[in-house]
């Protein structure tokens, strides 16, 4: 059941290759490039040059679904396919840019796969597969509950061949990205709709329209995550010609549904990696590291947290290849139970891994000699990205609930 196509085989080995030589020893350049950056938020040389070396060797928009094959030369692959390319990627926080497989830009392309017309794809889409552009994609708001979509206030109104946006953004990744040069908008056109879940319009915004307003960067437990980068944003009576709306008036929510199920997975897939490399550190801090007279690993403490970490991802990464293989199978909408038990478990068990492995590397562990804080912040923000547990758990436990009860 989880034998990996030929296909994924040779580019998990390829991409296995790539990390050896142009990734891990290019994590101190990476940081000392970004340190010295006068602006936090622009191009890295180092990443420019990765991504050449990428193109080169075809490890480029692996993500890009089988059903969608024709955008690409080097993706086509299935969910199931891609889940051991994106735990590789995992396992080093930047590096999927590199590859042109980073959120939020894989979701936002397959939101332009999906429901762009052929001219928005032309513009937009043909651009951000090549990685000349990058994009972002902006839903959250800072006055509403935005774990219930529904909720959601920005204005888009129609006026004359017109939209015009006003209201408030923010944890909108990559906006102050220097190469960021569209934003998905997603607001409330029609508020007084009967029904919650047709009032919402998603539309295309180029990041220089005039009236768009980048307020401040945004940390999570300190860090900006620079270059990408989560921002708050205004719009200021921002105006956008009609024919940039996706899909069609009142389908915003129907676009995020079919937006957020894949990017839920490919975070988690990733996480399994960060996970993973954790675990790997922390069996090598406790052969190395002496206390009371004998390795940490001999004692039965660290024994017990390392076989606990084990155990763990490896359920995790079955959760993530079931689920997978579900919806290669089933497609994302009938895939939505295991979706959500995936997004509800994988962040929180990685981040408990990660802390675990953290503690073994005692104080240096939460410093920025090690890649597990950073790590943990992102297993930290994944668990309210995409929507909080609670919204998953919520909706799971109402389907497995009326499953039973009537059958």
């Amino acid at each position: 059941m989880f034998n990996h196509s030929e296909k994924s085989r040779q580019l998990l080995a390829r991409l296995d290759a790539f990390m050896d030589e142009h990734i891990y020893p290019n994590e101190k350049a990476y940081a000392r490039q970004l340190d010295e950056a006068d602006n936090r938020f622009a191009p890295l040389p180092l990443m420019d040059e990765l991504k050449e070396k990428a193109k080169a060797v075809g490890l480029w928009n692996l993500f890009v679904p089988e059903s969608h094959a024709q955008y690409c030369d080097h993706g086509g692959l299935s969910n199931f396919d891609y889940a051991p390319l994106a735990e590789l990627m995992g396992r080093v926080i930047w590096s999927p840019e590199v590859f042109n497989c980073n959120a939020p830009d894989t979701g936002n392309m397959e939101v332009f796969m999906n429901y762009a017309t052929q001219a928005q794809q032309e513009e937009w889409l043909t651009p951000l597969l090549s990685g000349e552009i990058r994009s972002s994609y902006a839903m959250t708001e800072p006055h509403v509950a935005s774990s219930d979509a529904t909720n959601i206030k920005l204005s888009i109104r129609r006026e004359g061949d017109e939209w015009v946006l006003k209201g408030r953004k923010w944890f909108i990744t990559g906006a102050l990205y220097e190469r960021t040069k569209i934003l998905i908008v997603m607001g409330k056109s029609d508020p007084e709709n009967p029904n919650r879940h047709k009032q919402q319009t998603q539309v295309l915004v180029p990041k220089d329209t005039p009236g768009l307003e980048l307020i401040r960067p945004l940390t999570t437990l300190g860090y900006d995550d620079a270059p990408l980068g989560h921002a708050e944003i205004v719009f200021n009576n921002v105006r956008v010609p009609l024919e940039n709306v996706l899909l069609g008036e009142g389908r915003g929510f129907e676009i995020a549904q079919g937006r957020l199920g894949p990017g839920r997975m490919h975070h988690c897939m990733r996480l399994i990696g960060a996970a993973q490399r954790s675990l790997e550190l922390a069996c090598k801090r406790a052969t190395s590291r002496t206390t009371f007279g004998r390795p940490l690993s001999k004692h039965q403490s660290v024994r017990e947290e390392i076989s606990k970490s084990f155990s763990e991802i490896e359920m995790a990464r079955l959760l993530v290849l079931k689920t997978s293989k579900k919806m290669d199978e089933m497609g994302v909408p009938a895939s939505i139970d295991m979706i959500a038990a995936t997004k509800i478990t994988v962040p929180l068990l990685v981040q408990n891994v990660i802390d675990r492995c953290m503690q073994l590397h005692g104080a240096g562990g939460l410093t920025e000699d090690y890649f597990m804080a950073e790590a943990f912040n992102y297993a930290r923000w994944c668990r309210q990205a995409d929507g909080p547990d609670q919204v998953h758990q919520m909706a799971l436990g109402k389907q497995i609930i009326n499953k039973y009860a009537d059958a």
